[in-house]
Formats: structure tokens, sequence, C-alpha cells
């Protein structure tokens, strides 16, 4: 599971590193951040959360199933709130089904991202969505 999970995250990363650097999305830098810079900030003393930390929503791009480290532009569509990290992840968000929901690695349910509990799972900022709390834990339980 995690073999799959991780080539899934260095896939959306190849994705991510050539669709994120919008010149409508500049702020200090021309480009989103690297999953270099998100590892960085998963450092011990770096960062408020760490691999299996449950973290708030709108520091995730959703499209991309990552930890940021910073709020993400929220996308609201049918009453919820998806995050994304540049406009292609904006534009996707409403347009593609698959990108709004999850399968919780512990039930095999398929989870809408917006309400999901999001767990940091990898040790790049790769995240994993759950139907709640108690579903990450029997997971965590038994690994």
């Amino acid at each position: 599971m995690n073999q799959v999970i991780r080539t899934g995250f260095v896939i959306c990363s190849a994705v991510f590193l050539a669709a994120c650097s919008s010149p409508a999305q500049k702020q200090e830098t021309t480009a989103a951040p690297t999953p270099a810079a998100v590892t960085a900030a998963l450092q011990p003393g770096t960062a408020h959360y760490k691999k299996g930390d449950p973290v708030p929503s709108n520091l995730v791009c959703m499209v991309n199933d990552a930890y940021m480290g910073k709020a993400q532009i929220a996308v609201p569509f049918n009453g919820n709130t998806y995050y994304g990290c540049c406009e292609m992840c904006k534009n996707r968000i409403p347009q593609d089904a698959a990108v709004r929901t999850a399968k919780d690695p512990a039930t095999g349910k398929l989870v809408d991202k917006a309400s999901a509990y999001i767990v940091i799972t990898g040790n790049n900022g790769e995240v994993s969505y759950f139907e709640n709390a108690e579903s990450y834990k029997k997971l965590a339980q038994d690994q």
C-alpha cells in the first residue's frame, strides 16, 4: 500500500511541478513549493505538522494529495470547499470528480476530500483521506 502511495506521489509531483508554475499564481517565487521544500518543512523543529499528524484541509493540495505547509486556494463546489495549490488545480477540481474523492486506506470506502479526516502519511508530505479519526487510528494500530 505504501509503495502505491509513494508511486502516486512521484507521478503527482511531476504533474505538480509542470502545472503549478503558472504566472498567474506568482508570489515571492515564480513556482509553487517543490516537494523538496515540503520535505524541508516536515523536518523536526521546522514545522508544526509531521508524519502521522492530522492536518487542516486548507493546508492540503487536494489535486496533488500533498501537505503544502501554507494556506491553499479555496475552491467552492456543490456546497463544499476543496483546496488546490495553483490555477490548474483550481480549474480541475470542479471538472474532475476523481480529484474530489479518495479511498479511505483503512476501510476502502470512498470519501469526499472536503469532509475527510486528513493525515500526513508519507515522508514527503503525502496525505491520505479517512472517513474519521477512528478510521485512521484503526489503520495506525494495524501497522
